[in-house]
């Protein structure tokens, strides 16, 4: 479910890979014993018949678990496990499971909810994200395929933005939140302390601060102001799938919402790179969204006006990023897998904010250079 191994779910690996129920339930702490409990409840079986491994989460308050049992270690599920118990009727994640569902979304099968010991069951999509199958692809020369894994990838967006009046129909969560100007200002104050505060521990003054806040709340006010779609949040190359059958699912979508109709393409497309994406080749996959969109029988847009958006999102989203990967090095000490993502993101924004028709952020643009 999570990229934390090197390879997909076989017998043999996991049977090295995963710990046995009563081991972990011995030298395990807090979760690994709420994990083997609750298994032991599911498949009416002792501790010792468990097999469990922790997989490593993304930037996330939830841990996940790759659980079988020693008979059957090939039939794999994973528990999602939360810090406190919470409430089925109002958890985010399988209130958009549920509507993704409904709109034909390949999301993973819920097996089962125990919401007053916080876990929720769910099927195993193995540990191949879309990222990691690009970047094979690539590396053996297969253009072709990869190509088209994209494709998918970007048809799976509009599908997403397709479902938009389906959300406000059957008054999904998603359909209630938004990134409306109060939610972008405050992803964009977390990049302001996390970035120039807890990893630059720049001391800026009082007039540079206030100078660096006008411009971010110029970003966030513009964009508040577009049309909104039905949107992912975090769709990047981490949080796709390519299952056993090399079908590309989508996970991490509790945080579904409204938002500009190029919010989940930015960070498919520059997001998490190591060095900025050719600009030619962004054009090239707005142009292929553009079309997807006109065979869905999605609003028409303009390339002129999506290119616009496209750039002012990147800024907004980018920055966003940079926030996350700033709290994850300096405060969360996981710097080995973020910081590297840290320069190209800022070179992205500053590329982007040189768009022709654009606004000036003066000072954010000199903050930046620091």
């Amino acid at each position: 479910m999570s990229a934390s191994t090197p390879e997909n779910p076989t017998p043999g690996n996991l049977m090295l890979q995963m710990q046995r129920g009563d081991e972990l339930s011995a030298t395990g702490g807090v979760s690994e014993k709420r994990v083997v409990r609750f298994m032991g409840d599911y498949y009416g079986l002792p501790v010792e018949d468990l097999l469990v491994q922790q997989l490593t989460p993304d930037a996330s308050t939830r841990k996940y678990f790759r659980v079988a049992t020693a008979s059957h270690p090939q039939e794999t599920l994973i528990v999602s496990l939360y810090p406190d118990p919470f409430n089925q009727g109002d958890n985010t994640y399988l209130d958009a499971t549920k509507l993704f569902e409904r709109a034909g979304l390949p999301v993973p099968r819920i097996v089962t909810v125990a919401d007053t010991k916080g876990i929720i069951l769910q099927e195993d999509l193995g540990d191949m994200s879309f990222a990691r199958w690009m970047a094979d692809a690539q590396s053996r020369g297969d253009l072709a395929s990869a190509d088209d894994m994209l494709r998918q990838a970007i048809d799976l967006i509009v599908r997403i933005q397709g479902a938009t009046t389906l959300a406000y129909a059957v008054n999904a969560i998603a359909s209630t939140l938004a990134f409306d100007e109060s939610k972008l200002s405050w992803e964009l104050d977390y990049f302001q302390t996390h970035y120039f505060t807890s990893y630059r521990q720049m001391a800026l003054d009082e007039s540079e601060t206030m100078a660096i806040q006008t411009d971010l709340e110029r970003i966030a006010r513009e964009l508040a102001a577009r049309p909104r779609y039905l949107t992912h949040r975090d769709y990047h190359g981490m949080n796709l799938m390519v299952d056993g059958t090399g079908t590309l699912r989508i996970i991490d979508h509790q945080d579904a919402r409204m938002g500009p109709v190029t919010y989940d393409l930015v960070p498919l497309l520059v997001e998490r790179r190591l060095r900025p994406v050719e600009e030619s080749w962004v054009d090239e996959q707005l142009e292929l969204f553009l079309s997807l969109r006109r065979q869905r029988g999605l609003a028409a847009l303009t390339s002129a006006d999506l290119r616009y958006e496209f750039q002012l999102m990147t800024i907004q989203r980018q920055l966003k990023a940079i926030g996350t990967f700033s709290y994850q090095t300096a405060i969360v000490g996981r710097g080995e897998v973020y910081e590297c993502y840290i320069a190209p993101s800022i070179a992205t924004v500053l590329r982007a904010m040189k768009t022709a028709g654009l606004p000036a952020y003066p000072a954010l643009t000199r903050a930046l250079h620091y």
